[in-house]
Formats: structure tokens, sequence, C-alpha cells
């Protein structure tokens, strides 16, 4: 073998023992940056489901607050929309009783309180008053009760009013009393979530 053999030989050997170790370094260098990637794949797999599960949770909270504030709106037109009609309601019902205080019923029903009155105070002293707006019925009433009656300086719409001094007793059949009390105790009932 000759001195460039030899050299062709070795110059051979030694860029196949170059190739190998250079590609040997780059398999080595390459399986370093794909572990880098596969981390770094997973690390970023891992945030962004972290940001997807906070998007999810903030979506979810502002979800609930919006239901929360349009079930308080809700809550509140319901309410007012109540208060608007009981008002309404309960106009109706003082027309009404205008109307019914201009009857032969009312009459009849004032006669009914003052003999209650009189035989709830039995026999003692009472003072016995009618609204001012029945004024004019007081001679009929006392001809029909055989009681005196006293037109009472105060207003209360309709009715009669009883006092039995000796017990401090008022006997209130006064259409206003009732008249508040049910307008306090009223309260729509029925339908879908509605008291």
């Amino acid at each position: 073998m000759t001195l460039e053999e030899k050299i062709s030989h070795l110059q051979t050997a030694a860029m196949e023992e170059a190739r190998a170790e250079g590609n040997a370094i780059m398999k080595q260098h390459e399986a370093a940056l794909e572990n880098i990637f596969e981390q770094h794949r997973i690390e970023a797999i891992r945030q962004s489901e972290t940001r997807v599960k906070a998007e999810g949770v903030t979506a979810v909270q502002q979800l609930n607050m919006a239901m929360s504030e349009a079930q308080l709106q809700l809550k509140r037109d319901l309410s007012k929309t109540q208060k608007e009609l009981k008002k309404k309601l309960f106009s109706e019902v003082e027309e009404m009783l205008q109307e019914f205080m201009q009857t032969e019923e009312y009459k009849r029903v004032l006669v009914q309180y003052i003999v209650k009155s009189a035989k709830y105070a039995n026999g003692e002293a009472v003072t016995i008053y009618i609204n001012p707006t029945d004024a004019d019925k007081k001679e009929y009433l006392e001809e029909h009760t055989g009681m005196t009656l006293t037109v009472s300086k105060e207003d209360f719409i309709g009715g009669v009013r009883a006092v039995i001094h000796e017990r401090n007793i008022l006997i209130d059949h006064a259409f206003k009393g009732a008249l508040e009390n049910e307008y306090h105790n009223f309260v729509f009932r029925g339908g879908a979530g509605v008291e």
C-alpha cells in the first residue's frame, strides 16, 4: 500500500469516524431538543388548561351575577307592579264602599253595629259615634235603635265607633280601620313563584 493509499484510507476512516461522531452528537442534541420541546409542550398545555379553567370560573361567576341582578330587577318590578295594582284595587274598593254607603243596606248595617255596641255595653254608659258623612242618617238611626248618637269630629270613612267610658273600651266598627288593616295585610297570591 502506497503512502497515498494509506493517506486516502486514513482520510476515509477519519471522515467516517467524524461523520459517526457528528451523527451521534446531532442525535444526542436532537434528543435533548425533543425532550425540551416535550417539556415545553406539556407546560404550555398545563398553562392553557389552567387558563381555560380560570376563564370558565370567571364566566360562571359573571353569569351568576347577571342572573342574580336580573332576578333582583324582576323582584323589584314585580313588587312595584303589585303595589300599583294594590293601590288601584283598594281605590276601587273605596269607590264601591262609597256606593254602598248610599244604599238602604248600609243603613241596616249601621243599625246592627249600634245594637251590637249597646248590647255589649250591657246598660253601662256608652257614647256611640257615627261618621260625619252619615250625619244625615242620624235621625233615622236613633229612631231605629233607640240610642242617642254623636256625630264624630273625626272622619273614619263610615261605620260606627262606641266608647264605654267606665271600662275604657273602644268598640270599633269603623270602615277606616278595617280598610287600613286589609290594605296592610293584603298580599297577592298565585302564579309561578308569586306568594
